[in-house]
């Protein structure tokens, strides 16, 4: 059985950073494209970022992209976003999710499996 644990998340200034972590268990890490998704308050959960599974091919929302960088350490079994420059927009729960494809996916549909979140918040 597929579990995602993610961690990482707080409360900080903005302007700052922050690095979420993915934990997977169950499967083999290395199989499978990845992403990280996002849901605020009262709004639909978005994209973030997609990573296929070898590393490569990393993709992100236009309002991240600059600023979040989406990586993965496969012999650690763990999914990676570091955050910088942190807006009061970016505050929301943030999920990691897996594929059973290589490629990644900017689409929640395109991902059965998911944590259960980590809270990030940006005060001003």
């Amino acid at each position: 059985q597929v579990q995602l644990v993610e961690s990482g998340g707080g409360l900080v200034q903005a302007g700052a950073s922050l690095r979420l972590s993915c934990v997977m268990s169950g499967r083999t890490f290395r199989y499978g494209g990845m992403g990280w998704f996002r849901q605020a308050p009262g709004k639909e959960r978005e994209f973030v970022a997609t990573i296929r599974e070898d590393g490569g091919n990393t993709g992100y929302q236009d309002s991240v992209e600059g600023r979040f960088t989406i990586s993965r350490d496969n012999a650690k079994n763990t999914l990676y976003l570091q955050m910088d420059s942190l807006k009061t927009e970016d505050t929301a729960v943030y999920f990691c999710a897996l594929r059973n494809y290589a490629a990644g996916s900017r689409y929640s549909q395109d991902y059965p499996y998911w944590g259960q979140g980590t809270q990030v918040t940006v005060s001003s």
